[in-house]
């Protein structure tokens, strides 16, 4: 994709709940990210940091509001076709098949695609690459109910990389690890961005990483605000 075009665009996005009661959450949020942004929204607790992600992901409808990803705009007839292709997710529960292998997990974005997976094709060959990237080639055969946190997580990480997506959206990727753990997870995630020319959105609570992304927001009363 070219560096110069925003990858993506949000306008005006409103989000609200009505039930129980009417709680409005988005109060007209706009963001423009380009190739190779590294961006940190931060907020309190329950000011919709995580519904701002899942809709900029595609993952939840804006009540009202205009999304354009990859030169495209999203609608209910193309979103899940731009969520496979261009958009990839980590999330703080990991979001594993335990009881398969750290390699078959990686690979499952490719299954779902209907790559081919098997031994010697190019998903496979990438897939392997990347545990390594990550640190986990002598694991790529382990069953991930086996693996520490750090490790699932690096695991999750490598799956996210598979089908090579221009977004990666990232909800408090290193929440449940220890400091050094969050450290390597950090370093890997933002080489990703500046090395590829992609895109990183992260909503975190974690001052240290919001500090090491090229760009910083603040979720407040459903305004974001740049910092």
């Amino acid at each position: 994709m070219n560096s110069q075009k925003p990858v993506l665009k949000a306008k005006a996005i409103h989000k609200a709940f009505y039930n129980p009661a009417l709680v409005q959450i988005l109060k007209g949020v706009d963001l423009t990210i380009m190739c190779g942004d590294t961006v940190a929204i931060m907020g309190r607790s329950g000011e919709g940091k995580s519904t701002l992600l899942q809709i900029l992901g595609t993952l939840e409808t804006a009540c009202s509001g205009y999304l354009e990803i990859a030169s495209q705009t999203v609608n209910n007839f193309n979103k899940s076709k731009i969520r496979n292709k261009n958009l990839a997710f980590i999330f703080q529960s990991f979001h594993l098949l335990e009881d398969y292998t750290a390699l078959e997990n990686v690979l499952m974005p490719a299954s779902i695609a209907r790559s081919n997976i098997s031994p010697g094709s190019p998903a496979y060959n990438r897939a392997c690459q990347l545990l390594e990237k990550v640190g986990l080639d002598s694991r790529k055969h382990f069953n991930t109910k086996l693996l520490s946190g750090g490790e699932k997580q690096r695991v999750a990480i490598a799956r996210a990389l598979c089908n090579d997506p221009d977004i990666l959206f990232a909800d408090e990727p290193s929440g449940n690890l220890d400091k050094q753990t969050s450290q390597y997870i950090h370093e890997l995630l933002l080489d990703f961005a500046h090395n590829q020319g992609k895109a990183l959105i992260l909503v975190t609570h974690d001052a240290d990483l919001a500090a090491m992304c090229s760009r910083r927001f603040r979720l407040c009363e459903g305004i974001l605000v740049a910092e």
